[in-house]
């Protein structure tokens, strides 16, 4: 057996006899509803469950690199606001994101990174242009800004309507383990 696989293993063996989570696990059994949805980046550093302090059932997650969006992510998140009723959609980026910096040296340097991960690039340098366009300079001001245009893009993409749901753009600091928020939601519209 692959030694990682093996300590994978042992290790949700360990968690799921340990009995802390087992009352939890056994009311979420029928269903979930979740606090809150957090779309945020698969950087293995910014688990969302740890970062917010929240248990199993707590949160509906969604991570992509860079927290692109694409229809997998966006009918996940109508799939939770729509039939789980959440009122409330995190998009959690970070400082030091690979994706970010990957959009960026497509754009400074025109080296794009291989295989699908060129995609990614592709998508977050819409970002990029845009927040350097918007007087971003350094690599954190964009990736703050691209977490922002995320927030707009939901918004204007989702086939659900989000009107009734708060939206917060927020930032991970990987060395500080905290998350402050970038973007204020404007107040919901009524209905």
């Amino acid at each position: 057996m692959h030694e990682i696989w093996k300590r994978l293993l042992d290790g949700n063996e360990q968690w799921a006899t340990d009995g802390r989570d087992a009352a939890r696990r056994t009311e979420t059994v029928g269903g979930q509803h979740p606090l809150a949805v957090v779309l945020g980046c698969s950087d293995s550093r910014v688990p969302a469950e740890t970062v917010f302090g929240q248990g199993i059932g707590d949160l509906f997650v969604i991570r992509t690199a860079g927290h692109t969006l694409d229809t997998t992510v966006l009918g996940s998140v109508e799939y939770a606001v729509g039939h789980l009723q959440t009122s409330l959609i995190v998009v959690l980026g970070h400082d030091r994101c690979g994706a970010v910096a990957a959009a960026i040296r497509l754009v400074d340097e025109g080296v794009a990174p291989p295989g699908h991960i060129r995609g990614i690039a592709e998508r977050i340098a819409l970002s990029v242009r845009r927040a350097r366009h918007e007087g971003a300079v350094t690599a954190e001001e964009i990736a703050a800004r691209h977490t922002v245009y995320t927030v707009e893009e939901l918004r204007l993409w989702s086939a659900v309507p989000l009107q009734a749901v708060d939206i917060v753009a927020a930032r991970y600091d990987l060395s500080r383990g905290t998350v402050t928020q970038v973007y204020q939601p404007v107040d919901r519209k009524p209905g």
